[in-house]
């Protein structure tokens, strides 16, 4: 699906909720649900009202019936460079403390809690806040000329919303530290071999590359596909797979998509998964 497919499909809301001179909108697409940040003119730096309306879309898109979201900003040159500076500099000690940085934490949290597949689609930059959105992300998908970094310390300040542990996850502490201590911008291919893009692509074949990846999930069954990426997330955070796998692969025979995909490898032939 295209960036233009994914403004033309229909839209959950008529309005996109206009904050300041950007917004935070959301479309349906058959069973592709896409979150849009548009705030071009100040290449879609995140406002805590933004962050607001990404929460309340997120939520929607969790007990909605997409069975793959897409994360996107309008067309500039970043996908995102962040918070906005002048918003977060008029800030208290508290203010951070109780709201900014916990803010972000719940709604980057509630994002990488969704249920569903999530691919951050970067035609551009993503500094500082903006690469801890699409860290949130279980995918993303890179264009080429793009570029990743934090540029917190060069401002006095550090990375609050997440993007610590989970750049460190991906790429371990020395190179995190490297990113995020020596300012360390990731071009694409580094991006890639380091693991924090899950793929990259020239700009005219970006999102050729994303309908191909969400063709591939969409091909799976929507339960096990599911709980597959909260087994993935769980072991992550430590919890054995001798624990879990047997409780999950218990919980899918019971799921009338593993009938289905038993009945169609035995009459060979693609399975048509219900999604329950």
């Amino acid at each position: 699906m295209t960036s233009r497919d994914a403004r033309a499909a229909t839209p959950v809301r008529d309005e996109a909720a206009v904050i300041d001179d950007g917004a935070v909108g959301l479309t349906m697409d058959g069973e592709v649900a896409t979150i849009i940040v548009d705030r071009v003119a100040k290449l879609n730096a995140l406002t805590r009202a933004m962050l607001e309306r990404l929460e309340e879309v997120i939520r929607e898109v969790g007990v909605g019936d997409a069975r793959v979201v897409l994360v996107r900003a309008a067309p500039a040159k970043a996908f995102c460079v962040g918070a906005d500076i002048n918003e977060f500099a008029d800030l208290s000690a508290s203010e951070i403390w109780r709201d900014w940085t916990t803010r972000g934490h719940r709604v980057f949290g509630a994002l990488a809690g969704l249920p569903q597949p999530t691919v951050a689609v970067l035609h551009g930059h993503a500094l500082g806040g903006g690469l801890e959105l699409a860290l949130a992300c279980d995918f993303r998908v890179l264009a080429t000329g793009a570029r990743l970094g934090f540029p917190e310390v060069g401002i006095g300040t550090v990375p609050g919303w997440g993007g610590t542990e989970r750049l460190t996850r991906l790429v371990g502490p020395s190179r995190a530290k490297e990113i995020i201590l020596a300012g360390r911008q990731l071009d694409g291919e580094t991006a890639l071999a380091w693991g924090v893009a899950t793929s990259v692509a020239p700009d005219a074949a970006l999102d050729a590359t994303v309908a191909d990846l969400v063709t591939r999930i969409l091909a799976g069954a929507p339960t096990a596909v599911q709980i597959a990426k909260q087994l993935i997330d769980a072991t992550a955070d430590g919890v054995p797979s001798r624990v879990i796998e047997p409780l999950a692969g218990a919980l899918t025979a019971t799921t009338a998509d593993l009938a289905e995909g038993v009945a169609a490898f035995r009459e060979r032939r693609n399975p048509t998964f219900p999604g329950r």
